[in-house]
């Protein structure tokens, strides 16, 4: 999703992680298309795709390929070339983990502009273009470095488990590939069939002696070592808060997994957003931790 300058137009890609509290705008959709092999060493092959490409499709059609590296990433809704500007992540992988580089066109300059994954600053949820370039490009085609030898990453412990229970014995993209389908659909709703953007909230970084400080408060909290800190379950969060299963007319939280805001018909952008508010509110009441939205609100 980009916001034109000075226009009330916006460009879309799939629209699956946005939210609409103001339905009067015009639309753009990419639809750049095309997958194709751009070169390959003894360890690498180079892939560019459009940026209109369905993610799952393009996840698909290089694990048909044996090409690794985003499998963990499967099922994931939307374009492809809105996965650079979210650093798309899931089950222990990132988009940053594959990115070899992208184009993108400026839209006031009208010139297109090559970067690489130094320029973009992958961070958590985060690039240059959700925040200092943020309405002034549009990303037009990405380029994947994927490996022509698998490393599986079953880091993640839901996917060990669910690899046991589909009676996997010898590894490869195409299981783990299943094993995160299999996870997705137990635990998210199928946007197809009622309302969500899919995870709501980014999971909170907090320094270490805060998280120790609030553990000795909440023992059982759920936290993941990263850089300089901890990195919190917001899900986790919000659940203990109560909001697991909510709904207040057509707007609630998912009953399976709390991360998840829903529309079951005729919410409004302002409604959901509203109910964020509250949410975002109660965590930092409980916990004195402040939730950050990872959708995008128009």
């Amino acid at each position: 999703m980009q916001e034109l300058p000075d226009s009330p137009m916006v460009i879309l890609g799939g629209g699956s992680n946005v939210l609409l509290r103001n339905d009067q705008r015009a639309v753009l959709l990419n639809e750049v298309m095309g997958i194709e092999v751009i070169g390959e060493d003894e360890r690498y092959v180079y892939v560019k795709a459009g940026a209109g490409e369905t993610w799952h499709r393009f996840v698909e059609y290089c694990i048909d390929r044996g090409w690794a590296g985003v499998e963990n990433l499967s099922l994931i809704p939307g374009k492809v070339g809105a996965a650079p500007m979210q650093n798309i992540g899931a089950y222990g992988a990132e988009l940053k983990d594959v990115f070899q580089s992208l184009e993108a066109f400026h839209l006031k300059d009208r010139q297109m502009v090559t970067f690489s994954g130094e320029q973009c600053a992958f961070g958590y949820r985060e690039s240059v273009f959700k925040n200092k370039f943020r309405g002034q490009f549009s990303i037009m085609n990405v380029t994947f470095r994927l490996n022509k030898v698998p490393s599986f990453n079953t880091s993640y412990g839901a996917i060990a488990r669910e690899l046991e229970v589909m009676g996997v014995k010898e590894l490869s993209i195409q299981a783990i590939s299943e094993a995160v389908i299999a996870i997705r659909t137990s635990k998210l709703p199928d946007p197809q069939k009622i309302g969500n953007a899919g995870s709501f909230f980014k999971n909170p970084e907090i320094p270490a002696a805060a998280y120790a400080s609030l553990r000795q408060q909440f023992p059982e909290m759920i936290a993941y070592p990263v850089d300089g800190g901890c990195k919190l379950a917001a899900g986790w969060l919000i659940e203990q808060c109560g909001w697991k299963g909510f709904r207040e007319g057509d707007a609630g939280v998912h009953a399976k997994q709390a991360l998840v805001l829903v529309n079951y018909g005729n919410a409004t952008g302002g409604q959901l957003y509203e109910l964020s508010e509250r949410i975002v509110e109660s965590v930092l009441e409980k916990f004195g931790v402040h939730l950050q939205r990872e959708v995008n609100i128009l």
